[in-house]
Parts: structure tokens; sequence; C-alpha cells
């Protein structure tokens, strides 16, 4: 949802500064703009002097003004740190036993262990989230279950099988892990 967001507000701040740069510069090279444009000239302000201190005297203009200006700030910040975080974990950190340790991609333990977890007895589909640090990261599971499973039963295997495995095969002390279950739904059929 956010890339979406992130996309569209991009494209819209793009297309809009290209049609303001584009129209004002065919204005300065000489071309005439239509008469409902906003500049007539190349000599043309974009802003004049009554237009700027038009409302100074207003009770309500500076408020308005810091107000609109103080949203917009906030705006941009929230965009800025929703951009720059991360939700994914993009490493993780194995301990190799001489000090040095390695590196493993995150998106690689991700797919071991949702295969991992897929190959288990009524598991239909499974999907892994690796979040957090590299020294310390933490999984989100989603299993979709055939109907015949037992809830319990499927996490018990996933505890002791699937995520044991990945966390002695990366060394760590824990994984943390977070587990959606969810029922596969299927249609009655006909009896004739």
């Amino acid at each position: 949802m956010l890339r979406i967001i992130n996309r569209v507000l991009i494209g819209l701040a793009g297309l809009g500064l290209v049609v303001l740069g584009g129209s004002v510069l065919a204005v300065g090279l000489g071309t005439a703009p239509p008469s409902w444009w906003v500049h007539h000239g190349p000599h043309d302000v974009l802003l004049s002097d009554a237009e700027r201190t038009r409302w100074r005297q207003e009770g309500w203009w500076w408020p308005t003004v810091i107000g609109a200006l103080t949203v917009l700030v906030l705006l941009a910040v929230w965009w800025l740190s929703a951009v720059l975080r991360r939700r994914r974990l993009s490493e993780v950190l194995v301990d190799t036993g001489d000090g040095a340790g390695a590196l493993l991609r995150g998106r690689a333990m991700e797919g071991v262990l949702a295969e991992d977890a897929g190959r288990l007895d009524g598991v239909q589909e499974a999907r892994v989230l690796l979040t957090g640090r590299r020294s310390a990261p933490r999984a989100r599971v989603r299993l979709l279950l055939e109907p015949y499973v037992d809830p319990a039963d499927a996490l018990h295997r996933l505890t002791t099988g699937s995520l044991a495995h990945a966390r002695e095969s990366a060394g760590l002390a824990a994984l943390p892990t977070e587990v959606r279950l969810r029922g596969a739904k299927y249609r009655a059929g006909r009896v004739s």
C-alpha cells in the first residue's frame, strides 16, 4: 500500500512541476499564453505586491499560513520516514564460531524457511517475513492450513521443526516468531 501511495505522490508532484516549469519556460521564451493563464508575458511576476500583501492585516491570515505549512512539513516528514524505514530484513548475521561471523541474505533465509514450513503435512501455503536487526532477527510466518489439520499440531510441528532448524542453522540464540494460521476454504461437493 505504501509503495502505491509513494508512486502516486511522486508522479503527481513530478507532473505538477513539469507542467508549471514548462509553462513558465514557455512564457519566458515569448510564447503567448492563454488569457486565463497566471503569467501574461516574459516580464510578468508570479505575485504582485498587492496580491502578496492583501491578507496581511487580517487576524486569521498568519495562523492559517503557519498551520498549513506545519501540516505540509509533518506530512513530508511522515512520508520520508515511511520511505526510509525498512520493513524487511536484508541480511542476518550468522555466528561462525571464529568471531568474525558471516552474512546470510534475509530473503534466502525467508525462502528456505517458507519452503521447509510448506512441506509440513497439511500446510497448503507458507509465507515468511524477517524483521528486526541482523543480529536479532524476528520472523512472521503465515500458514494456510488444510481443513483437516489441527492448528495446535501444525504450530507444534512448525516450532519444533522448521523454526528450530532455521534457528540452529543460523546460530541464533533465539528466533522470536509471530505465527498466523488460517484455514483453507473449500466449496462443498455436490451429491447427486
